[in-house]
């Protein structure tokens, strides 16, 4: 009996938040399903044309390389680069102003940032000042007026962009798995006479696997919202190194092309959940062993 109301009260409770996955998630991924298989005036069934075209189009393949090549470049930066923050502020007492400073990029509004890259990569901006200034003090190069923005520069213009403003919560990530490491393993690993690089290798690290798993995740997902900051820079039609998946889709909608939206939709959803679920299976299979 007592199961039975165990059972009852536990579906009560889940039943609003159920029900609103059903109407807001699962009932539109399902509407964009049925979309992908059919011609978006007429919404006349065509099989898998939509996926052939979507993978003969130059500008989604384009778009596919670069979003690959922006997120496996990126992701690994932005944990490396986290950690070697995060290990030595965990070693000071008071570290929550430095720490606030982290996170301040994440305040900032996108429009902001992308008012800074302006002033700094454009023609006129405060890079070619500096660089200029440099050639003419060492008498080596006249004036330069590089538009960064508008060469392949431009993505390594978007990767630093990426790293310094999702940083911050990769600290704090890393800083709350290392303050739950024990203190005794440290201290234990010292007196056996460990390094301070085995002391991270062999203690510290495999005890982030939790955080790691978590900021790689995170990373993955906010690494597929960075359109922001390309479009408000360049447009819909920026240099061909930054032209990510979601402008694509911004154009394609543009053109009321929703046949190929849906379709490369339910290609990028799908990948971004078996990309999940192998990190997922990644990480139960380190948790049993």
């Amino acid at each position: 009996m007592n199961k039975s109301k165990n059972l009852i009260s536990f579906l009560i409770f889940i039943a609003p938040s159920f029900l609103g996955v059903i109407i807001f998630v699962l009932m539109p991924f399902g509407d964009v399903l049925k979309r992908s298989f059919s011609t978006a005036i007429t919404g006349q069934f065509v099989g898998v044309s939509n996926y052939k075209t979507i993978f003969q189009n130059q500008a989604f393949l384009l778009a596919v390389k670069n979003t690959l090549r922006f997120t496996f470049i990126c992701i690994p930066l932005l944990v490396v680069i986290g950690f070697l923050i995060a290990w030595p502020l965990s070693k000071l007492k008071n570290a929550g102003i430095i720490k606030s400073i982290y996170l301040f990029p994440l305040a900032m509004p996108t429009a902001t940032i992308v008012l800074v890259w302006k002033m700094v990569f454009y023609k006129q901006g405060f890079l070619n000042i500096l660089l200029t200034k440099i050639g003419e003090w060492l008498g080596t190069w006249g004036m330069i007026q590089t538009d960064y923005l508008d060469t392949e520069a431009a993505f390594w213009v978007l990767v630093c962009s990426y790293i310094w403003k999702n940083t911050g919560y990769t600290v704090v990530l890393w800083l709350a798995g290392i303050a739950g490491i024990p203190a005794e393993f440290l201290d234990a690993a010292k007196v056996d006479g460990a390094g301070s690089i085995q002391r991270i290798w062999y203690i510290v690290l495999p005890n982030l696997k939790g955080s790691l798993y978590t900021i790689v995740i995170l990373s993955f997902l906010n690494s597929f919202k960075i359109y922001r900051e390309a479009y408000l820079v360049a447009g819909a039609y920026p240099h061909k190194s930054i032209y990510l998946l979601q402008h694509t889709f911004n154009n394609w909608f543009v053109n009321l092309e929703l046949d190929k939206m849906a379709a490369a939709a339910i290609c990028t959803g799908g990948f971004l959940f078996i990309i999940i679920l192998l990190l997922q299976k990644m990480w139960d299979r380190d948790e049993a062993s």
